[in-house]
């Protein structure tokens, strides 16, 4: 008996302990991936605390939260370009930190409004108008301080452990946070978010990073958001990428506006069962970002974005034709399962695609273009779901997303650029148009930068 609990320990012991390759074995990426983990949780409040107020506490209509979707959208359609050329210009990791403590103070503010008696409508599209504006340029230096930490050919593993962090936060994140709703109220629970978001500032502060800038004394603003376009432009697979992932954007929004309203009006569920419910978004990306990386060598990472965006539409077509009792509720659960598990395979992907092709001193640009590619169809998207919702029907908006992302990936998977990536580019061969690319490594032989 002694033997066998032994072999059990042993075995345990070897499957918890990390490969000597293992990313997280790197310093520097696990602080990264710290603060990702810690930002996560905060991240599943605000997820249901900010739908919830207006959904429940300020009455919002269908209209009226596809409105607060889209304001949120709206920076990256006016500041994406510029922040780019800016952020090729001045180091990312600063960005990156400074963003998460401004939207923590963006967030905070929601319930001192509440307390204040000052909330309303107008206050939380200002909220959300603002936080994007954030999110314009700290979510692209965040997408970019990856690349600085690890190696171009490891980067779908990278971005897979980062969808693992998110996935803890996830199975108990929205639990605690709708139990933490229930008891406190949405508006207070966001000071949840607001406490964490700073411990991921202390985390991330003073990180090493291995960054290389180029300083241009020729350097022109317009000049460089052009060659930026220009770029994204000439390069077959990004522009593949940016129409498929837009469309999915659109669908993505239009389902989001009403999936919450959906939930507290057709189905009936209070908010701490519309957390418990949310626990399926976290079982989905365990789920995916397990397996995604190992699905994304066997049938390449074009194919497997493919397979998201199929996953995705099966799960709102199916709560679209949900009935409105415990089976719809199961629906409900069934459809954040597979569209977290979609999203990820999805981005995981597309991420690391755009990344490993596209040299270092133009992933500022790239990245806020491609971003503002992508998020330009979000904001009618979600226009589109709270008109549906409102004058049709909360279903007819679950089915436009569901049907049309079934055949969304339909058309990727014909698109012959997609379908035939199945490994990792290369950057350009140029040699002006290389940057030194980052290596997983000790941070003593790194040539660091610390904040």
């Amino acid at each position: 008996m002694t033997a066998w609990l032994a072999r059990i320990r042993g075995a345990l012991q070897q499957r918890m302990t990390l490969p000597p390759d293992d990313l997280l074995r790197d310093a520097t990426y696990r602080r990264l991936w710290s603060s990702i983990l810690i930002s996560s949780f905060g991240g599943q409040v605000t997820m249901l605390a900010l739908p919830l107020t207006a959904a429940v506490l300020l009455d919002a209509s269908p209209t009226q939260m596809g409105v607060l979707t889209a304001m949120e959208i709206l920076p990256f359609v006016l500041l994406s370009l510029p922040s780019g050329v800016w952020l090729d210009r001045v180091r990312k990791l600063p960005v990156y930190v400074a963003g998460e403590a401004s939207i923590a103070v963006v967030v905070a503010s929601v319930p001192l409004a509440w307390w204040l008696g000052w909330l309303g409508m107008g206050w939380m599209y200002a909220a959300a108008f603002v936080m994007g504006c954030i999110y314009v340029t700290a979510g692209s230096a965040a997408q970019i301080v990856l690349t600085q930490v690890v190696a171009r050919e490891r980067l779908v593993e990278a971005h897979a452990k980062n969808a693992l962090a998110t996935s803890g936060a996830e199975v108990a994140g929205p639990g605690l946070a709708g139990a933490l709703i229930k008891v406190v109220g949405a508006p207070v629970a966001l000071l949840v978010d607001a406490v964490l978001l700073l411990v991921s500032v202390a985390i991330l502060r003073g990180i090493r990073v291995h960054e290389i800038r180029r300083e241009r004394p020729d350097a022109h603003f317009w000049r460089d958001l052009k060659a930026g376009v220009r770029f994204v432009r000439n390069t077959p697979l990004l522009v593949a990428l940016a129409i498929a992932v837009g469309l999915w954007q659109m669908l993505h929004h239009s389902a989001l506006v009403v999936q919450i309203l959906f939930a507290t009006r057709t189905l009936g569920l209070n908010e701490h069962q519309v957390g418990l419910s949310y626990v399926g978004m976290g079982l989905g990306t365990i789920v995916a970002s397990t397996v995604g990386n190992r699905i994304s060598k066997r049938v390449g990472p074009g194919p497997c974005l493919v397979l998201g965006f199929a996953i995705c539409g099966l799960g709102w077509s199916l709560l679209a034709v949900a009935p409105a009792d415990r089976w719809g509720i199961a629906a409900f659960a069934l459809m954040l399962v597979c569209f977290s598990a979609g999203a990820v395979l999805i981005f995981i992907n597309f991420l690391a695609l755009r990344q490993a092709v596209t040299p270092e001193h133009l992933l500022g640009r790239m990245t806020s273009t491609m971003r503002w590619l992508i998020l330009i169809p979000a904001g009618p998207g979600a226009l589109i779901g709270g008109w549906l919702g409102e004058h049709v029907g909360l279903r007819t908006s679950l089915g436009f997303a569901g049907l049309g992302a079934l055949l969304l990936a339909v058309l990727a998977w014909r698109h012959p650029v997609i379908r035939n990536t199945i490994e990792l580019p290369q950057p350009e061969p140029e040699e002006s148009l290389l940057g030194a690319e980052a290596t997983v490594r000790p941070a003593d032989v790194v040539q660091a930068e610390g904040v």
